[in-house]
């Protein structure tokens, strides 16, 4: 598989090194570090975005430039993050996605009607949004159970799903080899399957 950089939209690429210096310099206590750090993650975040706007999440109702700026405050707003580069970056990223998605399931599911469902497709299987809003739920509840027992597959499982990382950049974002990505997707999906499936 060809290797595309992480930080690429359209055929821009941000410089890798200017992102890992500006979280440096953020990690030092420069202000205006993480202002001048948007420009350089913003078509990656934008792509995220895009993927699971396509693959029909409960945030659907929002725009890419709605769910990027989301992402973006919320991965900010933990003063404590001390990333260590772009990889580590993007990595946190899926998983601050992940949380914004099932924080919109949450406020869907509590504001619940009866009316006005539309169906989408999810996997080729037309669901409502209030079901899509549901199995995001129930998949960030076996996500933290599969936590419990094993971090990496649920890092692997983030990045791949959340945040839409192909398998390359997974390895890139989390350091591991391509085979164990590939192995942990494929253990990750089975441990959700299993644990989703009708009792």
């Amino acid at each position: 598989m060809e290797k595309r950089p992480l930080n690429s939209d359209q055929g821009h690429t941000a410089d890798p090194q200017g992102i890992t210096q500006l979280l440096s310099a953020h990690r030092a206590g420069d202000p205006l570090a993480l202002k001048r750090l948007l420009p350089l993650v913003y078509p990656e975040l934008k792509r995220i975005a895009r993927q699971q706007l396509a693959r029909g999440n409960p945030g659907a109702t929002w725009n890419t430039t709605a769910v990027v700026h989301e992402a973006y405050l919320k991965l900010v707003d933990q003063t404590s993050a001390q990333w260590q580069d772009r990889k580590h970056f993007f990595a946190v990223a899926a998983r601050a996605m992940r949380h914004l998605l099932v924080d919109q399931a949450r406020k869907k599911m509590s504001k619940k009607r009866g009316d006005g469902r539309r169906q989408v497709s999810l996997d080729k299987v037309p669901v409502s949004i209030d079901q899509q809003a549901e199995l995001a739920l129930l998949i960030d509840e076996a996500l933290t159970r599969l936590e419990e027992n094993n971090a990496r597959l649920c890092r692997v499982f983030e990045c791949r799903y959340f945040g839409g990382l192909s398998e390359q950049e997974t390895v890139d974002a989390l350091e591991i080899p391509l085979r164990t990505v590939q192995r942990d997707w494929m253990k990750a999906k089975a441990f959700l399957r299993a644990d989703l499936a009708p009792a």
